[in-house]
């Protein structure tokens, strides 16, 4: 059978089974909702400590790999609200967007949403002492808000180790 047959008979029972979802009115397949967040209500009170703790590993300088994980920070926190604790641990060449002044290109929505969910959702920034070593950096070069471990990896067992679950990219 040629290229072009196989092409007008995939088409054409694409166009069929459309056709017959669109019959019926109810789409051919729909995704379930997860049942384990159909109800996040919960008793919490703003104040209280929250129900649920995430901490991400930022390790990475890509501009879109970065995105990403604010794109899910702001998930987490549209979802929960303050019933959410985040941290971010910048281990790498992930550490310059915490940097006053970055070595390496930082897109300036990205520094700018960085600084906006340190100050208005409470996020906590952690730099890697290791990576600003080798970087010949100290407290004066990082942002005001950012914290800092000796160690990123072990900040990264800490938080686990006090309820954070590790969500990686």
């Amino acid at each position: 059978m040629s290229f072009i047959k196989s092409f007008a008979i995939l088409a054409l029972s694409m166009w069929v089974l459309n056709a017959q979802a669109s019959a019926d009115g109810q789409p051919a397949h729909q995704l379930k909702p997860m049942p384990e967040l159909a109800d996040i209500s919960s008793d919490h009170f703003p104040g209280d400590p929250a129900e649920h703790k995430a901490v991400y590993m930022w390790n990475k300088s890509d501009p879109d790999y970065q995105h990403h994980i604010l794109n899910s920070i702001q998930a987490m926190i549209r979802l929960y609200g303050s019933n959410v604790q985040i941290a971010v641990v910048a281990i790498g060449p992930g550490i310059h967007a915490l940097a006053k002044k970055p070595q390496r290109k930082v897109e300036k929505l990205t520094y700018q949403r960085i600084a906006s969910f340190a100050k208005d959702y409470g996020v906590r920034w952690i730099a890697c002492g290791n990576t600003m070593r080798t970087l010949n950096w100290t407290d004066a070069d990082m942002r005001l808000f950012a914290e800092y471990s000796e160690v990123g990896a072990a900040a990264l067992v800490a938080l686990q180790e006090n309820g954070y679950k590790l969500l990686v990219w």
